[in-house]
């Protein structure tokens, strides 16, 4: 992988393509876009203008901050956010979730459907192979992730995850909390 020239970390989020039904979605979406930007960071995300996905990247843009989209030749048409820094498109999910994780230097994983579970057990799978050691937090607003914590220590306590791989995540509920603990672990 070829090393990138700017010094600016890479914060890549993943999130709904949809906005939930709380405003606390929205409102935790739009304070981590400010937060990436107050820390000097960049976001990496999905390329859509729709959603929560829609939603911090807008809040990063209205910050002054940078924000590259990566999303695919089906879904661009259909949802593509036209005012980005940068837009990549490529061919399908598989390059997308590649790309995503090949320039970014940290995860965020916000409330989200399918999708955003598919991107964040690939990237989580990733790192407990050691494909990488890059820090993923997950937001947990409004207790969205209450029940994936419990699955996870079930996990752990049944025997099929072992006990040191509960150090590749963690679970903040609050933008600025969980961005603090992001930049200790870059």
């Amino acid at each position: 992988m070829k090393k990138r020239i700017d010094s600016m970390k890479k914060i890549c989020v993943f999130c709904g393509s949809r906005p939930g039904n709380k405003e606390s979605y929205i409102e935790n979406a739009k304070n981590l876009g400010k937060e990436i930007v107050k820390n000097d960071c960049s976001l990496v995300y999905g390329g859509a203008r729709i959603g929560l996905m829609g939603e911090i990247a807008n809040s990063v843009l209205n910050e002054g901050g940078k924000v590259t989209g990566i999303i695919t030749e089906y879904l661009n048409p259909i949802e593509g956010h036209t005012g980005l820094t940068e837009l990549k498109i490529v061919p399908d999910m598989h390059e997308r979730k590649f790309m995503m994780y090949s320039i970014s230097d940290a995860f965020v994983i916000m409330p989200g459907g399918f999708g955003t579970m598919d991107e964040f057990f690939e990237t989580l799978t990733w790192s407990q192979l050691n494909f990488h050691t890059k820090p993923i937090g997950i937001l947990d607003v409004d207790g969205y992730y209450t029940t994936l914590n419990l699955l996870f220590e079930k996990m752990i306590s049944d025997g099929f995850v072992a006990e040191k791989f509960r150090n590749l995540y963690f679970f903040e509920n609050e933008p600025k909390a969980l961005m603090e603990k992001i930049l200790t672990k870059i």
